[in-house]
């Protein structure tokens, strides 16, 4: 078993799901990290493979940064896809931060994964049809300065009691619980 295998495996079996559909998410990943070939490659399609994302909080706690994706015309959380040279998935994922929105320097706000989710990805030229196994890290970041690459339409700051108005699937909306529970700590 390779180290991001056994560091992944560590950090899912001491997640604690916040519900019952992500308690399933979690079990799926489990089986994900038990399958053949390499569940971080972009070309493991069968039924897919770990992205990650982070959840960056403003260096007072009170937002989130949200943007808005180029193909995908929705608000999400920074993410995407596992690099060969990525240690982990947090390293995946503040790789993936700096990337998408110039943020360089996060501390981790939560000890280990925020929250993790599975979403189908349709079928594209190149590709056919999968999932995205997305692990969540919770970050904070150290400035509210950003900017923005070409996958990123527009970005923003977003209070926690706003998120509803740009966040609206299910799965968002159970996130957003999370979130939203941070605030009244």
């Amino acid at each position: 078993m390779n180290q991001r295998i056994k560091t992944l495996d560590t950090l899912l079996q001491s997640h604690v799901p916040g519900c019952e559909v992500e308690a399933g998410y979690r079990e799926r990943m489990l089986g994900l990290l038990d399958s053949s070939g390499d569940p971080f490659s972009r070309e493991h399609f069968e039924p897919g493979h770990f992205t990650a994302s982070g959840f960056i909080l403003s260096p007072d706690g009170g937002s989130v940064l949200l943007i808005l994706h180029r193909k995908l015309n929705r608000w999400l959380q920074p993410g995407g896809h596992v690099d060969p040279g990525d240690a982990d998935l947090f390293a995946a994922a503040c790789r993936e931060i700096h990337e998408e929105v110039g943020i360089g320097e996060v501390i981790a706000a939560e000890a280990g994964v925020f929250d993790v989710d599975i979403h189908a990805i349709p079928a594209r030229k190149v590709e056919p049809a999968h999932e995205h196994f997305d692990v969540r890290f919770l970050v904070r970041a150290k400035s509210m300065q950003i900017t923005r690459n070409d996958e990123t339409h527009d970005a923003a700051w977003v209070r926690f009691d706003e998120l509803g108005d740009r966040m609206t699937d299910p799965d968002e909306l159970r996130v957003i619980g999370k979130l939203r529970a941070l605030a009244v700590r």
